[in-house]
């Protein structure tokens, strides 16, 4: 019987033990990691963050720390799946040797706390949509605030996460395939036509564009030193690109060799970051607009469920039904990257226990909404945890991806890529960035991370 922790023949991205799952196709994968991604953090944390941060200085360095720190992450990230053809618990041994098990687990780690608690945002994302549906839109904010108050608490959250991840769990279940390939293909399309029509609506009205000069056009240079800022740009392009948490490896365990995948990387990052700002561009109109300045950068929770239901329903129908369109490309972004963060434990313990997926999954299933139900129950935990699972760990996670394919096994990234067709000199830039820029930028925004949390709890 072969060792659990032997490499795949030719690093085919094949699970040991299990019948082959790969992708049909290139576009299939770009899709699917493009919808692990692009999530509720584009559409909630960037606009709240945005505010915080002065507007274009946020927008500058998450820029800067996507194209130079996370995209490099995101190269290694892929090719340890692929070369390895192990899921993220036991791929960073296969590259490393066990010595490297710790940074598995904290993939697991990662992965497994913010589903717990994105779990718990996807059910309000529902619950306000069939609210917006069936009865309509909040009179006033004060009615936003109770409505609120009514799905995040008590007994319609926890409602909410359960079932939230029961859909997520039917989705993994069916495989690579006839699940998470299929939901992509129809969602990711689908959430960026409503997402052009939703940024053409907001473009004419009549704030809009005190909207993209209070929030997101705003210069102030100060902002670029800022602790919270910089915290706030590193945490949303981590979370945002999905880099340092193991789904994307996960998903590049069933690439084939021929896949090219730092064009395929700039494909996922360019789609990400346009739906950042084009989701910047429908809601900060939407806020100037109607005067909900104080409620975004007050609240993580207020810019999405409580002033744009208050804002849209100031408009009758017309708004309702916008309410009805943005909410359900909300949940889309939701589900697709809810698919991405459970596939990895459920991919890790298929690898590692041999394990069947449908077993897998619901067992997962269970684990998630048991750690799910003290941020169902209270949002401070729920913030909590989202600076500590979704900020702290997921940054560490991509400085350790540096430190392994960087530095531990830089002939394994550099092989991968020149098998695939990279041509040398770009494989030499990628090395380059991994090594001398990447961990010393992430180290820089994990320890400013961390000062800030400590000073702001």
């Amino acid at each position: 019987m072969p060792s659990p922790f032997s490499e795949s023949p030719a690093g085919q991205g094949q699970l040991q033990g299990h019948p082959p799952e790969r992708w049909s196709s290139a576009l299939g994968f770009v899709l699917a990691a493009a919808g692990s991604a692009v999530g509720l953090g584009n559409l909630w944390g960037f606009a709240y963050r945005a505010s915080q941060g002065g507007g274009l200085a946020f927008v500058v360095l998450y820029v800067l720390i996507v194209l130079l720190v996370c995209l490099p992450v995101l190269i290694a990230e892929m090719v340890l799946g692929r070369s390895t053809g192990h899921a993220p618990l036991l791929a960073p041994i296969t590259a490393g040797g066990r010595r490297w098990a710790p940074l598995g687990w904290l993939f697991m780690a990662a992965a497994v706390g913010i589903l717990s608690y994105y779990a718990v945002l996807m059910g309000w994302t529902g619950r306000t949509l069939l609210h917006a549906l069936l009865v309509g839109l909040p009179a006033d904010m004060a009615a936003a605030e109770a409505f609120f108050a009514e799905i995040s608490t008590g007994g319609d959250a926890v409602a909410g996460h359960v079932l939230s991840l029961a859909l997520t769990g039917v989705v993994v279940a069916a495989g690579i395939r006839a699940g998470i390939e299929r939901l992509s293909r129809w969602g990711i399309p689908l959430l960026f036509v409503l997402l052009l029509a939703l940024l053409v609506w907001a473009s004419f009205l009549p704030g809009a564009q005190a909207g993209y000069h209070t929030f997101l056009l705003k210069w102030d240079p100060s902002k670029l030193s800022d602790p919270t800022t910089i915290r706030n740009a590193f945490t949303q392009a981590f979370f945002s690109i999905g880099a340092g948490i193991g789904c994307i490896l996960a998903y590049a365990a069933y690439l084939d060799q021929r896949s090219s995948i730092p064009t395929e990387a700039v494909a996922v990052v360019g789609m990400d970051t346009a739906v950042g700002l084009m989701a910047g561009c429908v809601t900060f109109p939407l806020v100037a607009s109607f005067a909900l300045g104080d409620v975004v950068s007050g609240s993580t929770v207020g810019t999405l469920f409580i002033a744009l239901p208050t804002g849209m329903a100031s408009l009758g129908g017309p708004g309702r039904v916008v309410a009805v369109a943005f909410f359900v490309l909300a949940y889309i972004a939701a589900i697709t990257s809810s698919v991405s963060l459970l596939e990895v434990p459920v991919a890790s313990l298929m690898d590692r226990l041999g394990w069947s997926r449908r077993r897998t999954v619901w067992l997962s299933v269970l684990l998630v909404i048991v750690l799910g139900l003290p941020a169902a129950l209270n949002t401070t935990v729920l913030e909590r945890m989202d600076a500590v699972f979704g900020g702290v760990l997921l940054i560490a996670g991509g400085l350790f991806l540096t430190l392994l394919l960087g530095w531990g096994a830089p002939g394994r990234l550099r092989d991968d890529l020149l098998a695939s067709g990279t041509p040398p000199a770009l494989v030499a830039r990628i090395l380059w960035l991994l090594r001398w820029v990447s961990p010393a930028a992430i180290s820089i925004g994990l320890v400013i991370s961390l000062v800030d949390l400590a000073r702001n709890w």
